[in-house]
């Protein structure tokens, strides 16, 4: 069960064949866990080439997904950065475009990207990288409503160097709000989140940070972690998770992250979907975080209209 106003649980897809001839075979086993939706990796499919749709492996993907008692959702190119510098945007925009074709022929509703990243830089050279964002996105939800997709901006963190900077969710929600366009929402990453503010020494401000962009965030990527930099050298992934360091991809329940208290303080969109994404090393608890996820969708708080 979940809650009257979530639209229902998820599961990331992993690649298999790069020629996606046992694509079906990974849909099977997911479907086979009682999600009500998948998500599909186009960011590692070999779908876009150079800015252009490839259809041989689209009609691939497409054989592999139909037929299906599954809705689905997409994540896009993780590269595609809207606050880059202005003259590489054109080149990321013709990937979005290429990218948003695909989500559309999949009947994905979902259109999941990553929010910007930019350099550690003096505050005007910041929020020029914000405007960019801003015009950028614009024009993407004017594009995602011809596809009838939503674009899902989603929380990162950036690289520990010292030397990126990320929004918060709170700057996030602050942006959403001044594009103020029905088909641009948010992908709230948790884990993405914890790590940012973990980082930037705000850890305790995590779940008043997050409830602030919860009523933008029609998608939602669930997985766990211990919200600490990986900032030691490390010989496995093994030792990573023995320290907690990283974005692990854990299974809920296995980090840190204070899953009660979000679901008593956010109030997400009528629609949401919590979607787990699950690294391949824990595939081996997947049905215990879907049942998990699943009680987490329970005990959440839906409202009508998201914030405008």
């Amino acid at each position: 069960m979940v809650a009257s106003g979530v639209k229902g649980i998820g599961i990331s897809a992993h690649k298999r064949a790069d020629d996606l001839s046992d694509f079906g075979a990974e849909l099977d086993m997911i479907e086979a866990l009682g999600v009500d939706s998948i998500e599909i990796p186009t960011f590692d499919l070999d779908l876009v080439v150079g800015g252009k749709v490839r259809r041989p492996q689209l009609d691939a993907l497409l054989r592999a997904i139909r037929g299906r008692g599954v809705t689905y959702s997409v994540h896009g190119p993780l590269a595609i950065n809207f606050m880059d510098e202005a003259w590489r945007l054109p080149r990321h925009f013709d990937v979005l475009k290429a990218s948003l074709e695909v989500a559309a022929e999949i009947g994905a509703k979902h259109y999941v990207m990553h929010s910007g990243l930019t350099q550690r830089q003096q505050a005007a050279g910041t929020e020029a990288a914000y405007e960019r964002q801003r015009e950028a996105l614009s024009r993407a939800g004017d594009l995602a409503r011809q596809h009838d997709l939503i674009l899902c901006v989603e929380t990162l963190f950036a690289d520990f160097d010292g030397n990126g900077y990320a929004s918060s969710p709170r700057r996030l929600a602050r942006e959403l709000a001044a594009i103020a366009h029905d088909h641009v929402m948010a992908t709230l990453d948790f884990s993405h989140s914890y790590l940012k503010l973990d980082f930037d020494g705000d850890r305790e401000a995590f779940v008043a940070e997050v409830s602030t962009l919860a009523p933008y965030a029609r998608h939602l990527h669930i997985h766990d972690s211990f919200g600490r930099q990986d900032d030691i050298w490390m010989y496995t992934e093994g030792e990573r998770l023995a320290y907690g360091h990283g974005d692990l991809h854990l299974p809920v329940g296995w980090g840190d992250i204070p899953w009660q208290s979000l679901m008593e303080q956010c109030v997400f969109p009528e629609g949401v979907v919590f979607n787990i994404e699950l690294n391949k090393r824990y595939w081996y608890a997947a049905v215990e975080c879907v049942q998990a996820t699943k009680a987490l969708a329970a005990a959440a708080q839906t409202q009508r209209r998201a914030a405008a």
